[in-house]
């Protein structure tokens, strides 16, 4: 099940990197997007990368600032281990309300009569 949610991109927390038993490089972008919602407005997404999709991380913080207005897609996924249940928000697309802007031609949306 896919979800979504739109908000403002609060912060980012420090990359994680490491390797895979098969000694694949991998990164980890944890990030925190605040909706505008009354409760259970605060989100801590991961957006985790290997291989040749690497950059992805890299493209994160940089079309993506700290204050931007964000949609955020993602799936929940839920791990046990030692008895513990581990939820985690996996992003994976995040669309900045700029380049949703963008993509509208040239004056759409003015209400302006000229």
């Amino acid at each position: 099940m896919n979800f979504e949610v739109t908000g403002k991109l609060e912060k980012y927390l420090d990359v994680q990197e490491g390797k895979t038993k098969s000694d694949e490089v991998w990164k980890k972008q944890s990030f925190v997007v605040k909706s505008d919602e009354s409760f259970n407005n605060l989100y801590c997404f991961d957006l985790f990368a290997k291989g040749d999709k690497l950059s992805n991380v890299e493209n994160l913080t940089k079309y993506n600032k700290v204050g931007d207005s964000v949609k955020v897609s993602f799936n929940v996924s839920t791990n046990e281990y030692n008895g513990k249940y581990y939820t985690s928000l996996n992003a994976w697309r995040v669309e900045n309300s700029k380049q949703v802007d963008s993509s509208q031609p040239s004056g759409a949306g003015d209400d302006l009569p000229f």
